[in-house]
Order: C-alpha cells, then sequence, then structure tokens
C-alpha cells in the first residue's frame, strides 16, 4: 500500500497540473494528456450518467506516476473514493494500462476541496485503496487498503466508525437523487421537507416521518436524503436501512449475546433512516429497541428520518409512545399522483433513457390509464420500449394497448361505472336517476352519451355490461354514444376538454 504524504486539505485540479509541474510518463508524454485519454475511455464504457456522477471528480494528484508504476488520482469525499473503488477499480486500471504499459497499480486519495472540508474533530482518510491486478473491491482495512477475501475478516475484526456505517447501512440507489425526484402538488412538501434536512448543516425537524401508498416515492427521497449528506457533509455517519434489517440485526444482537455491540453502533451513527416503519408492527422487541435507540439519537441531537404507508397516528400494532414519537417533528405525506405529475415523469424517464420512439400521444395514454403508482407507470414505459425494440414495430396507443392488457385491467378497477355516472350526473347538473331512465331529451342523452364513453374507456366492463348499468340499454347504444363523443370530441376542442377534465376528476 501506498500512503500518500501531502495534507489532505490539498486539492489537485486538472489546471494545476497543466501549468508546467506534471508528471511525465517514460514515454516522454506529459502524464495529464493521457490522463484526459483515460477519462474520455471511462466515458464511452461507463456512460455519461456515470461518468459525470462518479468518475468526472477524479483529478491527478501530485504524485502523478511514481517510479514504482503507482498512478495517483485524488476525489474530495472518503465516500466517492470507496464508491469508485467498489464499482470501477478494475476497468480504471486497465485503461491505464491501455494509455501506459508501466502502469502497475491506481492509487486514489482524499483530498477535500474547500467545500468539503470536515468539521473539526472529525477525521478524515488520506489514503484510500489501492487497485491492484484481482484485488476485490469493496472490502478495506483501516488504512484504506483493498483486502483480498481470504484476509478480510481479521480486518473487518478492527471496528472504526467506517466499518459500522458500511457494515449497518443497505447500498443506496444511485438513481434517486433529488435532481431525478420529479415534483408536483401532492409531494412537494414532502421533497422540500427532504431537501431541508439534507441540507441542513443542523438537526431542522427530527424526525422527519415521510409517508404514503406503495410506489409513490417515499424510497427515492430517502435515497435522496441519504446521497445528499453524504457528499455535502461526507464527516455524518449515514446509515439508512429497513425496518426488517434493523429486525434481523436486533435478533442477530440477541442471538450472540452481543446486544452492546448492536446498541453501540446504532447510537453512534449521525443520521438514521429506517424505511417502511410498519413492518415492526406487532414485533414488541424490535419496538423496545427500536424505542430506546430513537430516544438516545434524539438526545444526542442526532437526525433520524423514518417512512412508512401511513401517518404515525395511524400505524396499528405499534406502542402508542412509540407513534407519539415519530409524529415529534415533522410529517410529510404523499398524496397519488395527479395526470400531469404521471406525464412528467413519464417524459423525463423517456428522455433520460433515449426512448425517442414513444409518441406524445403514447406517453399520455400511459399517464391517464395507469394510476395506481409510479413504480407500474415506468415499468409500463419499459415494457413498451422493449416490445418495440424486440418486435421491431412502432410504437403506438393500440400497440400499448395490447402489450399492457392485464396492467390496464388492474388500474380500469379502480374505478366503477356507478362513480362515473354520479361525476357526470354532478358535472353537467342532471339528476343520476337520469342515467337509468328512458328520457331522450338532449340535456339528459348526452351527459349519459359521456358517462358510457367514460365508461368504455376507464373500465373494463364489456358493452352489454355497461348497458345493463344505464337502465338495461342494448350493447348498440353503448357503441352508438362511444362513436358519437368521438365525432364530438375530433370536431369541438371545448368538449373534448370537458371530457378531458371529467377524466382527470375520475382518475384522480
Amino acid at each position: 500500500m501506498v500512503k500518500s504524504s501531502q495534507p489532505q486539505s490539498h486539492s489537485v485540479s486538472m489546471s494545476e497540473l497543466s501549468d508546467g509541474q506534471h508528471a511525465v510518463a517514460p514515454q516522454g508524454e506529459p502524464l495529464d494528456v493521457q490522463w484526459q485519454r483515460v477519462r474520455t475511455r471511462l466515458r464511452v464504457s461507463f456512460g455519461d450518467a456515470a461518468f459525470n456522477s462518479w468518475l468526472k471528480p477524479l483529478a491527478l494528484a501530485d504524485e502523478g506516476l511514481a517510479k514504482d508504476g503507482d498512478v495517483h488520482l485524488a476525489v474530495p469525499t472518503r465516500f466517492m473514493r470507496d464508491w469508485v473503488a467498489n464499482h470501477y477499480s478494475e476497468r480504471l486500471r486497465e485503461i491505464w494500462r491501455l494509455e501506459n504499459a508501466d502502469v502497475r497499480r491506481v492509487i486514489i486519495h482524499v483530498r477535500p476541496t474547500a467545500s468539503t472540508q470536515p468539521q473539526p474533530g472529525k477525521a478524515m482518510a488520506a489514503t484510500v485503496p489501492a487497485i491492484e491486478p484481482g484485488a476485490p473491491a469493496g472490502l478495506t482495512n483501516r488504512a484504506g487498503s483493498v483486502v483480498s477475501t481470504a484476509t478480510s475478516r481479521p480486518a473487518l475484526q478492527v471496528r472504526d466508525m467506517d466499518d459500522v456505517e458500511r457494515e449497518l447501512s443497505a447500498p443506496l440507489d444511485p438513481r434517486f437523487t433529488f435532481d431525478s425526484f420529479i415534483t408536483g402538488k401532492s409531494n412537494e412538501l414532502a421533497r422540500a421537507a427532504a431537501l431541508r434536512v439534507a441540507e441542513s448543516p443542523t438537526v431542522t425537524y427530527n424526525p422527519l416521518f415521510l409517508y404514503g401508498g406503495v410506489g409513490l416515492g417515499k424510497t427515492h427521497l430517502m435515497h435522496a436524503i441519504g446521497w445528499h449528506i453524504r457528499q455535502r457533509f461526507p464527516e455524518r455517519r449515514v446509515v439508512y436501512l429497513s425496518a426488517e434489517k434493523f429486525m434481523y440485526q436486533f435478533i442477530r444482537a440477541l442471538r450472540f449475546k452481543d446486544t452492546m455491540a448492536f446498541k453501540e453502533q446504532f447510537r453512534s451513527v449521525d443520521v438514521l433512516m429506517i424505511d417502511d416503519i410498519q413492518f415492526i408492527a406487532g414485533k414488541e422487541s424490535t419496538q423496545e429497541e427500536f424505542f430506546h435507540t430513537f430516544n438516545a439519537l434524539c438526545d444526542q441531537n442526532r437526525q433520524i428520518i423514518v417512512s412508512g404507508d401511513r401517518s404515525p397516528s395511524d400505524l396499528e400494532g405499534i406502542e402508542e409512545r412509540m407513534r407519539s414519537r415519530l409524529g415529534w417533528g415533522l410529517v410529510a405525506d404523499i398524496h397519488p399522483t395527479d395526470f400531469e405529475l404521471r406525464l412528467s415523469i413519464l417524459q423525463a424517464k423517456a428522455e433520460k433513457n433515449g426512448l425517442t420512439n414513444i409518441p406524445q400521444e403514447v406517453l399520455e395514454f400511459l399517464a391517464r390509464r395507469i394510476t395506481s403508482n409510479v413504480r407500474e407507470l415506468e415499468g409500463a414505459l419499459n415494457r413498451i420500449s422493449a416490445y418495440a425494440s424486440l418486435v421491431g414495430k412502432p410504437v403506438t396507443v393500440t400497440s400499448a394497448q395490447e402489450v399492457l392488457q392485464d396492467l390496464l385491467r388492474a388500474n380500469d378497477r379502480k374505478v366503477t361505472i356507478e362513480e362515473i355516472q354520479k361525476r357526470v350526473a354532478e358535472h353537467y347538473s342532471i339528476r343520476f336517476a337520469d342515467m337509468h331512465s328512458p328520457r331522450r331529451a338532449r340535456a339528459v342523452a348526452r351527459p349519459r352519451q359521456v358517462a358510457m364513453y367514460l365508461a368504455k374507456q376507464l373500465t373494463s366492463r364489456s358493452l352489454p355490461e355497461i348497458g345493463r348499468k344505464f337502465g338495461g340499454r342494448d350493447h348498440t347504444t353503448v357503441m352508438h354514444a362511444v362513436r358519437k363523443i368521438e365525432e364530438l370530441r375530433e370536431i369541438d376542442a371545448a368538449f373534448a376538454e370537458d371530457i378531458d377534465l371529467l377524466r382527470r376528476k375520475l382518475e384522480s
């Protein structure tokens, strides 16, 4: 392991290395010229997103290329150092050797910039893993060296806070950041609260409790908070895990009679994030331990962030004292998405993934029909994109309907014909009974046709079933109503807007 002798606070930029002070490779070519080509190869190899997030911050360190064949690079944070070592180590060394055969290893140092200086009293490792041929990424000892699988256990027996954080915390998904979180009226409070907590150097809301239904973005915000804190305050110890894993860790500690170590681990972190707290409902021992951990962290002014599927007061199987403490700070809910937010999410995902073959009308169709949660929405987009790629056919609304039959049926069941009839009757100021009556006056017949049209579009009911719900009418009457409304939508923009408004109300 080659250790850096330079102070931690020194950060080397590419411009500094270009002022004639750079190291020179054996071939006589400036090392920074080789480094520029290496960067280009890295971008091509891993793509723009991964490069901009993790590899772009890499810079040549003062040491450059040493006589023993070690290339020295620098990154601003320990967390970024660990991520590069875990995910890009071997490829980085291979690319350097393509440029310069004399390169033997790549050594990365932590050189904080002015914006990432640690707080007084918080130490940061100055030397990071030497990336060696065949060395597995991800296991580091206290000195920061990559260790082999065979020697990893002894190294991990000597524990420091880096090891504790790495052992306790679940991995954060690099896709889930604040930049990739699409904000609308349904989630703007939750996002604003999450960002405030992530950016504040002190504890603002304790705890921050995020709640909402499945697939609405709770976990996304939790990961985004974790990323933001680790990058903005690299000296803070951030642990993110599910309530299930917390319970598993506690049970393991009980089994091996190591509860004191368990308590010390969880009560020494700076930020504790627990996802899906409803999982420990009914589990009294786990709740008891979490209760004491919660109190200990609050007493030390450490940040706690919790998510659940309902508000603290509505959590069943959770002790009253625990529900009370979960509601101490800020409780922010995430409502079901509306049409505009769903469309924005689809447009952003299509743009990010380069899905230029999906027309706008198909995106609007998906946003209208799939209202359950964002995961299903993104899954639907992936399915129709894969269909177009594999089958080689253009994406249309019709093809989307064929590919997503099961998903559309599941979402259609959420709107009933009775709900449609009531909403349309209210909208056009007619009686609900008129939906079933034989009256043929235009003031009644047109709203009834609109309701039949929406029933066909928003439910999985057959034409005869829809007809029976409208006073026992024949299926041909429903077909005529659907055709008539479609014709009116084509020639009357105001009428089409009226139908879309009704549809959005029913889907919201």
